[in-house]
């Protein structure tokens, strides 16, 4: 077992305190900066669309997985991220600026449904952000105007300082080197006082209350950040599409983000990340194993959702702290090798409710 020992003060606040420490981070990025140049570009897509749902899945997991407020309307974030963006570049916006643009706007709106968050929370909040969702996917189809409704529109090619970034290649390092640029930033926001709000926030809003966080402002706050890495990620979701329908904006995927979010770890960024690869990778997954099912089983309709109901059951039962506990568990045996003993990280049964402070 190894123990720290600081020597300034600046040091204890550093993210990565060593070369133990940033080594891993280095080599993993290097790796995934060669991927492009070794793989074939059906594996460079389905990289950048993990990526972007790994993105997706940042967000959400500020007002889920950080403050504790449920959402089933996360969808309607990526469609307005995509869509704008869409419409931004085709009337001569930038590319970054196009980004910025659609993320704020998104960001508007995760403020307009972040204000019933104040009254209602659970089931209730849950339900609010589905009907969110379904306005905004009826909206979306029938403002052809802006939207080419239900037949859909095409996405201009995006280009940075006269580059065509179109192909596989240059799409994946956009993706790539936007995804580090929100994970750093929610890193940091989450070592912050905002961040410890929302954390106080998602145990006890009663007891965060009576500390002196203004409950009622984090909490839209969460759903304004977590609405703007969204529509970002919307927005880059529109070149991996290259046409946008209201079909790829459905309740379904909502609820595909939320199980991102609970499988991966609530309250963990990088499980946010590993929930995005599982769930992204899932239905290839599916894909691969129907052959080998009985040809009944293959046929039925909703096997996909029947999956990701037998996972989410399993994590809940069984594996609550999701994918991130697993890891911290095995980077803690690793650590303690070989003197290390399961019954020293017994997960503890919580029982605390989080209540409501008025």
């Amino acid at each position: 077992m190894r123990f720290r020992y600081d020597t300034s003060y600046r040091q204890s606040g550093r993210l990565l305190r060593g070369p133990r420490e940033w080594l891993p981070y280095a080599a993993l990025v290097a790796v995934l900066a060669v991927l492009p140049w070794v793989l074939p570009s059906y594996y460079i897509d389905e990289a950048t669309y993990l990526f972007i749902l790994a993105i997706a899945s940042l967000g959400l997991m500020i007002v889920t997985g950080y403050t504790g407020q449920v959402s089933l309307g996360h969808a309607a974030f990526l469609a307005i991220g995509a869509y704008a963006h869409a419409w931004f570049l085709s009337h001569g916006v930038p590319l970054v600026a196009s980004l910025a643009l659609a993320a704020l706007l998104a960001g508007a709106c995760g403020f307009v449904i972040g204000l019933p968050a104040i009254r209602v929370s659970g089931l209730y909040l849950a339900m609010v952000t589905l009907a969110f969702a379904s306005i905004v996917e009826q909206v979306v189809g029938n403002w052809k105007a802006v939207t080419g409704g239900y037949s859909g529109t095409a996405v201009p090619s995006p280009s940075l300082f006269g580059i065509d970034l179109s192909s596989s290649t240059r799409l994946y390092g956009l993706c790539l080197v936007i995804l580090v640029l929100v994970l750093v930033a929610l890193v940091n926001l989450m070592r912050s006082k905002t961040g410890r709000a929302f954390a106080g926030i998602r145990q006890s809003e009663a007891a965060a209350n009576a500390l002196g966080i203004w409950v009622a402002g984090y909490k839209v706050l969460a759903f304004v950040i977590s609405a703007a890495i969204t529509g970002l990620a919307g927005g880059l979701l529109a070149h991996q599409l290259q046409f946008l329908t209201p079909d790829g904006f459905t309740v379904v995927q909502s609820i595909e983000l939320l199980l991102m979010v609970v499988i991966g770890g609530l309250g963990s960024l990088r499980g946010a990340i590993f929930g995005a690869i599982v769930i992204g990778l899932l239905p290839t997954f599916i894909s691969g194993i129907k052959p080998m099912l009985p040809p009944k089983i293959a046929a039925q309709f909703g096997l996909d959702i029947f999956v990701y109901g037998a996972i989410l059951g399993f994590f809940v039962l069984f594996e609550p702290l999701g994918l991130n506990g697993r890891w911290r568990r095995a980077k803690a045996a690793l650590a303690e090798f070989p003197l290390h003993r399961a019954q020293r990280h017994r997960r503890v049964k919580s029982y605390m409710k989080s209540e409501r402070y008025r």
